[in-house]
């Protein structure tokens, strides 16, 4: 784990729009976020998230000298929902190695108390008797789940309050003890034992496994996604159950590799003060981003020199076409890169209808170079155009304004059936929406 110097602070993305300030002045921590100082105790005991994450759950309960308080509550909070712990998005850059891994679930999030299911929004759920006869006394968090794309008729089922025989086709996956003390790997022996000895027919544990690295984690992933699920959810391992949004358990979906060229450095704060804080990375369409996490010291001390192609990681694009969770991965090598170099306000030509790739879609080819269709939409103002390249697991969708080189999202399945399945779905949806092949 990290720590800070006396005298030393750094800067940590939270909820609000500006970063907190962690601090260490004399051996007194303090955060500027709102669960630090809001705390009803002496200052030299506070803690919060973003300090536990920094020097670990151990380092702040010696420093505090007691428990970790959770997050205060109010009767308006207590009306609102359960103390439930809440995700955050994967930032790319942390490594997930032996964290715990399982399926993000497209169900719905209930909260057992011991007596009824109850929504994050403190909404009872009216399961029949017969469906929580062997459940505990003591408090599960988990999902109540049909199957893999059936969310909305999860949704109709366990909102009725007829305590239907339609719950017979629900189950209640459990993944965590909110009352069990202890790390995750207890809370989850905990669950295995109460699980089993209840024999409850309607609730199992939720399957986790631990993360071997990147690669076991773009498999494992990439194989869900294939199954029509959602993403994939990390679990720290042992980390306490904490109340609200914590870093100890991320939200992992589909993240996509990309280059882009640098054409400023932004300067480091904190502990980064007087080297790199984040290179501002501009894509071939023009947008301008920063890259902030993902770099070593030694490469913060000497960062991409501008006007060179650096690969990032990146989760998802905005509605504006900004890289989310934007995460340094390597400088390019120009003579191996696919990604031509991008002079800034350079706006490459329009491609001529010649030029554009006219063959049907297949699973793949000999050649390997995969098979390619291209699509246009020209409404008004409207001026863009979509394309789908299949090359044997892996399918790679490239949209943006006609005239530029748009930006390519690639996505990787388990067998090139389903790749092949999933880009003729989005022919179809693209056709349905006005799109056609020149």
């Amino acid at each position: 784990m990290s720590d800070l110097a006396d005298g030393e602070s750094v800067e940590v993305k939270g909820s609000s729009a500006k970063p907190y300030v962690l601090k260490n002045v004399g051996g007194v921590y303090s955060c500027t976020c709102p669960a630090w100082r809001n705390q009803s105790v002496e200052i030299e005991r506070r803690t919060c998230k973003h300090l536990r994450k920094l020097r670990g759950d151990a380092a702040e309960l010696a420093r505090v000298g007691g428990e970790l308080p959770t997050k205060a509550r109010t009767a308006a909070a207590d009306k609102e929902g359960p103390p439930l712990l809440l995700a955050q998005s994967w930032d790319n850059a942390t490594d997930l190695s032996d964290w715990w891994m399982s399926e993000k679930l497209d169900g719905v999030r209930a909260y057992w108390d011991g007596k009824r299911f109850i929504s994050r929004q403190g909404n009872e759920y009216h399961a029949p008797d017969w469906f929580v006869d062997g459940l505990p006394d003591t408090p599960l968090d988990g999902e109540l789940w049909i199957d893999r794309k059936k969310f909305q008729r999860t949704v109709s089922v366990v909102r009725r309050q007829d305590k239907s025989d339609h719950w017979r086709e629900v189950r209640y996956l459990v993944f965590d003890a909110p009352a069990s003390q202890g790390g995750f790997e207890e809370r989850l022996a905990f669950l295995g034992d109460l699980l089993r000895s209840n024999k409850q027919p309607f609730a199992a544990l939720h399957q986790h496994v631990r993360c071997q690295g990147v690669e076991h984690l773009q498999a494992e992933l990439a194989r869900i996604e294939s199954l029509s699920g959602e993403g994939l959810m990390l679990r720290q391992p042992e980390s306490i159950y904490e109340v609200g949004r914590s870093a100890t358990l991320l939200k992992v979906k589909t993240f996509h590799d990309a280059e882009a060229v640098v054409v400023a450095h932004q300067p480091g704060k904190g502990k980064h003060k007087g080297r790199l804080g984040a290179v501002v990375a501009r894509l071939e369409d023009g947008t301008e981003f920063s890259i902030g996490t993902g770099f070593s010291d030694a490469q913060r001390g000497s960062p991409p020199e501008i006007g060179s192609i650096v690969t990032f990681r990146y989760q998802e694009l905005s509605d504006a076409g900004v890289p989310r969770f934007p995460s340094f991965v390597r400088l390019c090598d120009e003579a191996n890169t696919t990604a031509p170099m991008v002079t800034p306000h350079k706006t490459p030509g329009p491609k001529s209808a010649s030029s554009r790739p006219q063959t049907a879609i297949s699973a793949g080819d000999s050649s390997g170079q995969g098979t390619t269709r291209y699509f246009e939409l020209v409404d008004g103002s409207s001026s863009k155009f979509w394309e789908v390249t299949v090359r044997d697991l892996e399918v790679t969708v490239r949209y943006g304004r006609i005239g530029s080189d748009g930006v390519s999202k690639p996505k990787t399945f388990a067998d090139s059936q389903a790749a092949k399945a999933y880009a003729d779905k989005l022919v179809s949806e693209k056709s349905a929406k006005g799109y056609v092949e020149p």
